[in-house]
């Protein structure tokens, strides 16, 4: 079985996939999908929802997983890329009912064994987990695999979150 983890934004979202065939987890892939900030908001969330359908015909994934939004100041970027994270959801949902959904702070639990670790911990281990050559990048997608790694640890454990 695939997870692919997927890091929520308007201009950058990230994406993961590990396969979880075996007991230890595979990193298969990982990117972004951009879109420009020049274009009208319509036309960018048609290019998430083609950039998501195109992964998910690519590599069906048996769990998609993602990075809760925490907005603390800026209201107008809440407001976009939850409408971002809305339309890769709703594309997701055509394709699976197995969405889940995992906090910040859940995400470096699972990934580092401390919910406020940074992103260069968070990426190391990754690194290690996974047995990678070099760390993931851009960001985005290191958030997306660390999503996709923290729904294997929770289903190895039981700990499933599904989205309501």
């Amino acid at each position: 079985m695939q997870i692919m983890g997927i890091d929520p934004g308007l201009a950058t979202m990230g994406w993961g996939v590990i396969d979880c065939s075996s007991d230890a987890p595979e990193f298969v892939a990982s990117g972004i999908i951009q879109t420009v900030p020049a274009d009208p908001l319509p036309r960018r969330l048609t290019q998430i929802d083609t950039g998501i359908e195109e992964l998910i015909d690519l590599y069906t994934p048996g769990a998609i997983v993602f990075e809760q939004l925490f907005f603390a100041k800026n209201v107008t970027t809440a407001f976009t890329v939850g409408a971002a994270r809305g339309v890769a959801i709703a594309r997701c949902a055509r394709f699976t009912d197995a969405l889940f959904e995992y906090t910040p702070m859940q995400i470096k639990q699972a990934v580092v064994g401390y919910g406020k670790a940074d992103k260069q911990q968070v990426q190391r281990m990754i690194q290690l987990l996974l047995k990678l050559p070099d760390i993931i990048r851009p960001d985005d997608a290191a958030d997306a695999v660390a999503a996709a790694l923290t729904h294997f640890q929770s289903g190895r454990f039981g700990g499933l979150h599904i989205m309501k």
